[in-house]
């Protein structure tokens, strides 16, 4: 890619990433149980080719921006396999189309689809989760986001 196609391009992986990022935020904000709103992020503070510019580890989701080899953005993603919670369901579902709509070529000026790369994938968020909290947090800083029930729950206990 030529610079300013390269440029572009980055940028409107990190736009996308940043819209897929605050929305997975807020889903993960209505869930009722405090565990699941726990979260580890991790920032790099240096820039260049091999560097997370950033991570999000839940126990749910998994999502991660970094500088590819390829001197392009990429995201990586991975969702907690649920099986006996709607509710949760829903949350993964929702956050897998969300992570596809908003790097379609549809939602963008530039074509960044490619950008979701799978060539690994986290089937198991907890488990991450719990292996970095355990060995200590050298690169994450961990954060709880405050509980806020989506609009109908609001509503629902208004009314009771």
């Amino acid at each position: 890619m030529k610079t300013q196609q390269l440029t572009a391009y980055n940028k409107a992986v990190r736009d996308s990433y940043a819209q897929i990022l605050k929305q997975a935020r807020q889903m993960l904000g209505s869930i009722e149980q405090e565990e699941l709103r726990f979260m580890l992020v991790r920032e790099d503070k240096f820039s260049g080719i091999g560097t997370v510019i950033n991570e999000l580890i839940n126990p749910l989701l998994y999502i991660r921006l970094e500088h590819h080899t390829d001197d392009t953005y990429a995201i990586h993603f991975g969702f907690e396999q649920i099986s006996k919670s709607v509710e949760l369901s829903t949350v993964t579902t929702q956050f897998v189309r969300l992570l596809y709509k908003q790097t379609s070529r549809d939602s963008t000026a530039v074509n960044i689809e490619d950008c979701v790369r799978t060539d690994w994938f986290v089937n198991s968020p907890s488990e991450m989760y719990q292996y970095i909290e355990e060995r200590g947090l050298r690169h994450h800083t961990f954060k709880q986001l405050l509980y806020k029930p989506k609009t109908a729950k609001r509503k629902l206990k208004a009314v009771a």
